[in-house]
């Protein structure tokens, strides 16, 4: 399968430390958060990542060509002008061929989730994408999901001004042909603001289990640092 990693993000919630490091080069515990993304992919069988990059691009692309894998293509897209988290999709999507389903996962996100499971629910259904879910503390910084009995979504709000819930989006997600028709043809356009709200009911939720937690702000950047050592099962 093939997975887009999103990292063209300027990262400037996490100031002064992006002022001179891109975000998906913060260390966690002294590891790369891409280099804890590019396990993950190796470890599940993911065969080809397409990462979008942007701000402090040439220390990726050195980051990258000093690392060795045999079994992971790592293909670069450097944005000029930011397309937005869609528009990378839509652009790309020819490097998606006729793949029926394909990863997207948000390179700020600190995750250890099992995405053969994942993929199992996913295709049980094939809904127009799958989306991770979890419970947050703070539910108006996140994309939050409305959930039917039967584990399809009924709504979904970025960053609601009044949540109705907690469930969140968590940045992992499979998505289908389906969803790439369904992105708005401009630039910027953005997966959560633009996309995933006109798409349900025609996702479904998965629950995970496991650690996830969105390296954007010091406070949590400062969590990963105690947390993700005893929790992930990566490092």
């Amino acid at each position: 399968m093939k997975a887009f990693l999103l990292a063209a993000g300027h990262g400037t919630r996490l100031r002064p430390f992006t002022d001179t490091v891109p975000k998906c080069l913060l260390p966690i515990r002294g590891t790369p958060l891409l280099e804890i993304w590019l396990r993950l992919c190796e470890r599940f069988g993911i065969q080809e990542v397409l990462l979008n990059l942007h701000s402090h691009a040439p220390q990726v692309r050195n980051f990258l060509s000093n690392r060795r894998t045999k079994n992971l293509a790592v293909k670069l897209v450097e944005e000029q002008i930011l397309l937005g988290s869609a528009g990378t999709l839509r652009v790309n999507r020819d490097w998606i061929g006729n793949d029926e389903c394909f990863w997207i996962f948000y390179a700020d996100v600190l995750a250890d989730p099992d995405l053969t499971g994942m993929l199992q629910f996913h295709r049980q259904r094939n809904p127009i994408a799958t989306l991770g879910v979890y419970e947050v503390p703070d539910p108006s910084r996140c994309g939050i999901v409305t959930l039917a009995a039967d584990g399809s979504i009924e709504k979904f709000v970025e960053k609601p001004a009044k949540p109705e819930g907690r469930l969140a989006f968590s940045g992992l997600m499979l998505g289908t042909q389906s969803l790439l028709d369904a992105i708005p043809a401009r630039a910027p356009v953005d997966i959560g603001f633009d996309l995933l709200p006109q798409l349900a009911p025609g996702m479904l939720a998965y629950p995970l289990k496991s650690y996830v937690l969105d390296i954007g702000t010091h406070e949590n950047y400062r969590i990963a640092q105690q947390t993700w050592r005893e929790q992930g099962s990566l490092l």
